[in-house]
């Protein structure tokens, strides 16, 4: 026969492994998107810093507005990115 107290530490626990493994999935589930998010962001730099040496190398002479909009674009692919793990980490710490 149990008692009261043996029932409710019981149901603690459970409520605990339950509650570990609820955090488990979402802490493997943030992971998994800030490394989605930065790996986009690396491609997409990357992507943007090759079209930016392929566009000066045919035209020298527009180099400094070809290298302004490259910083640009740059800065709001890292925002993205930035926000985007930001996100992931809010979900994963709720």
């Amino acid at each position: 026969m149990e008692t009261c107290f043996t029932l409710y530490i019981n149901s603690f626990i459970m409520f605990n492994m339950m509650f570990l493994a609820d955090l488990g999935w979402a802490f493997l589930g943030a992971s998994i998107g800030a490394g989605i998010a930065a790996l986009g962001a690396g491609l997409g730099i990357g992507r943007i810093g090759g079209t930016a040496v392929e566009s000066i190398a045919r035209q020298p002479a527009e180099s400094g507005k070809i290298q302004t909009a490259m910083l640009i674009a740059s800065a709001f692919i890292e925002g993205v990115a930035l926000f985007a793990v930001v996100v992931c980490l809010l979900v994963a710490l709720k």
